[in-house]
């Protein structure tokens, strides 16, 4: 059988993440991986196949237009890999609204949709739409999808995404949707092939990253999530804010005569971690850190983490496994002790040794509650749905 290429695009608010998978016996099959940081200038696209790295310097920018990027990028990869035979094209959107509960083969219609949502999601949405749009004007016969971050949880009951307000608010659609739904959707899948036993258990998933959330799973499926409205939701993240009481933006427009993009650029990037600390938004920097305030910073986000599990485990009626994953869920065993001994008194017994280690495992044996640290592939599932859709 011949192998065909497939291709991801991972859009953070300032970054693009590439997957490169061929299509083998009609799996997706990684065989490298791509990032572009378009803080950074000149662009660099960072590659790696395999156990080889290799930094390509860029000539195109950033900016509403992706197009000479994405040609320049596209133009690389041609002449060093065989892509030729490209079958698809697939983009993680972080929101569907309440039309796309599943990944979809994107058309005209279908896109000029997933625009109209992008006020719902200011950071992300529009350089999903850019990519696309990009795409379209340089492979018009390329087949793309889309596979959406807010698709997993369209599983949430009606009462767990109702907010307290009017009525006639949430038939408009102001309503908890949730987001990181393609990495919980990876996890949920691992725990049914490496933890069988806890397939069909109450299980919370913390999605660590510069971006953060929880999600609550029962029997796989998703029962409640740390974000709501929008991304802004939750818990602390590295420079947004999480959970905040709706009066203090009254009194901020109010009172103190912020307008409303500085309060939404405060909200979106001048807060977390880095609006706690004054220092950073990153928990690395932060733990090598001796002020109080990058500790003050660490034992907030701890606070709000462990706070969040146990508001989650009540959703569920339980909590059998708590796992971690993304960045800092995965690699940062002074992240996941904090958390875990504010959750002890549920049962949750660290071990000590094997979290220092970043094993699988991280609880004893008469822990009452499995500890897991689990690696997440967002892109995995983007190139699984474009291919079900492709055929």
């Amino acid at each position: 059988m011949e192998k065909r290429v497939l291709l991801t695009f991972n859009p953070g608010s300032s970054t693009i993440k590439l997957g490169l998978f061929r299509i083998e016996e009609g799996a997706a099959r990684r065989f490298g991986s791509g990032m572009v940081d378009l803080r950074k200038s000149p662009l660099v696209l960072h590659l790696s196949e395999g156990g080889n790295t290799t930094d390509v310097s860029l000539k195109a920018e950033g900016g509403e237009d992706l197009t000479g990027l994405l040609d320049e990028m596209l133009d690389w990869l041609a002449r060093h890999f065989s892509l030729d035979g490209v079958a698809a094209a697939g983009h993680r959107v972080v929101h569907g609204g309440d039309r796309f509960t599943k990944a979809i083969s994107i058309d005209d219609d279908s896109l000029a949709a997933i625009e109209e949502l992008v006020p719902l999601a200011p950071l992300h949405q529009p350089q999903s739409v850019r990519l696309i749009k990009a795409l379209r004007h340089l492979r018009p016969d390329l087949p793309q999808t889309a596979s959406f971050d807010t698709a997993f949880h369209a599983t949430l009951a009606d009462l767990v995404r109702r907010f307290a307000l009017p009525r006639e608010w949430h038939e408009r659609g102001v309503k908890r949707y949730g987001f990181h739904g393609l990495s919980y959707k990876f996890i949920s899948g691992e725990i049914v092939g490496r933890f069988p036993a806890l397939a069909e258990g109450r299980i919370v998933v913390a999605h660590l990253g510069s971006g953060a959330s929880l999600c609550a799973l029962e029997g796989g499926t998703s029962r409640d999530t740390s974000m709501g409205f929008s991304t802004l939701d939750g818990v602390p993240m590295a420079t947004r804010c999480g959970a905040l009481d709706p009066g203090v933006l009254l009194h901020l427009m109010g009172r103190e005569r912020l307008g409303r993009d500085e309060v939404e650029d405060m909200l979106y990037h001048r807060s977390g971690l880095l609006g706690v600390s004054g220092i950073s938004g990153d928990t690395r920097v932060l733990l090598e850190r001796s002020e109080a305030e990058a500790s003050e910073a660490l034992d907030l986000f701890a606070l709000r983490m462990a706070g969040e599990a146990a508001r989650l485990a009540a959703t569920v009626g339980g909590l059998d496994a708590l796992v971690f994953t993304a960045g800092i869920g995965e690699h940062q065993p002074e992240v996941r002790a904090a958390i875990a001994r504010r959750l002890s008194w549920l049962g949750l017994d660290l071990d000590a040794r094997a979290n220092a280690e970043n094993e699988s495992v991280i609880t004893t044996p008469r822990s009452r509650i499995t500890g897991l640290v689990i690696a997440t592939d967002e892109e995995q599932v983007i190139a699984d749905e474009a291919i079900l859709l492709v055929g």
